[in-house]
């Protein structure tokens, strides 16, 4: 049964609440990270906005002094890209990738030419191998290449993408450690961090994701929480069936006509959310784009996709407007140039000037709004 019809306006202003979005909040970083369920890290620079723009105070090398004193980690983890995490939390969303095994499929043993057998005995190199030590990509290859009968692995391992290393950061053997100048080094994540809470079962892992997921990106559905872990590594049968078991602790509500799923705990609040003006710039890869899906027409309008998510795999920077993705923008020198999204209606320009000083304040330099309309 249905517990509460809501608009998406109200659904949208929670979210944007529960976002540290409307309004700004005070978490630390490992805060932000962990409110978020990771960010996105492949770009260092947009990992870092997004958790500043969440913050009413910050300062540059915010993020990378919490992956130093271990309050973040980073590695492989939701969709097999690279993010931060709370070490005390990451392993709750590297159980559920891994129980996918995915690395287990023949086309993934085609690829590589290696074997499930061959897989958990390399996993056994590569923990012994990390046992005390950071190593770098270069270190670590020539390491495993020297143990017999590995030595056809060392082109898949040099990949760019890590594919044949994901496996082993999700059943937590490896993350990212501190960088050699430009070099990526890989470590034990209970080495990376004290905090490390490991990686548990995934039955007992899942209703800590959900809920965690729920907190951030509700109202969801099963779908959505798919498309933002894994895209296909895990079936949506055993998907649902986790969601099924979480019980009285899942609520429903009817957005729109759509029934979505929220945290019973979290009814009441998102009954009661009022719709919000309020007018943010996002960076590239923001997990308020990211955790919903580009596909969910709700933040990004089916006519604007592909306008955000490129080629390549590349999401744009956003304006949000409403807790909606009302156009995109970018940086040229100190222009900031906004592109409005015509449909959106009136160009809401005091709010973005504000929001243009605001986000000025945060990379240390004057910015100069200048608007186009789309």
């Amino acid at each position: 049964m249905v517990a509460a019809k809501v608009t998406w306006r109200q659904a949208l202003a929670w979210r944007m609440r529960r976002h540290f979005l409307d309004p700004v909040g005070d978490q630390p970083v490992a805060g932000v990270v962990r409110r978020l369920c990771g960010v996105q890290a492949q770009v260092a620079s947009s990992a870092e906005l997004c958790v500043r723009v969440r913050r009413k105070t910050s300062k540059a090398g915010d993020v990378a002094r919490a992956l130093r004193e271990g309050r973040l980690i980073k590695t492989w983890a939701m969709r097999g890209t690279l993010h931060l995490l709370t070490p005390e939390d990451a392993g709750s969303f590297l159980s559920l990738l891994a129980s996918g095994r995915s690395w287990e499929r023949p086309s993934w043993q085609q690829y590589f030419g290696v074997t499930p057998k061959q897989l958990d005995a390399l996993r056994e190199v590569v923990r012994e191998v990390l046992d005390g030590k950071a190593l770098t990509r270069e270190e670590l290859i020539a390491a495993v290449v020297a143990r017999r009968g590995y030595g056809h692995l060392g082109d898949a391992l040099r990949s760019g993408w890590g594919t044949l290393l994901k496996p082993y950061a999700w059943q937590g053997d490896l993350c990212f450690g501190p960088s050699r100048g430009n070099r990526v080094t890989f470590m034990r994540p209970n080495e990376a961090s004290s905090r490390w809470a490991g990686v548990s079962d995934p039955d007992e892992a899942a209703p800590i994701a959900i809920a965690a997921y729920l907190r951030a990106y509700g109202p969801a559905t099963v779908e959505n929480f798919h498309a933002w872990l894994s895209r296909g590594r895990i079936s949506t049968r055993q998907l649902r069936t986790w969601f099924t078991a979480l019980g009285d602790r899942l609520g429903e509500v009817d957005v729109d006509g759509e029934r979505r799923y929220v945290l019973a705990a979290d009814l009441d609040e998102v009954a009661s959310a009022r719709p919000t003006t309020a007018v943010r710039l996002l960076p590239g890869f923001d997990q308020y784009v990211m955790g919903p899906g580009t596909d969910d027409g709700h933040v990004v309008s089916a006519s604007r996709r592909a306008v955000v998510s490129k080629q390549s795999g590349w999401i744009s920077p956003v304006v949000l407007a409403g807790g909606a993705v009302c156009g995109t923008w970018g940086l040229a020198g100190e222009r900031l140039l906004v592109a409005w999204f015509k449909e959106a209606g009136a160009v809401r320009r005091t709010a973005l000037q504000a929001e243009v000083e605001r986000l000025a304040t945060i990379v240390e330099r004057g910015l100069k709004l200048e608007v186009s309309v789309a």
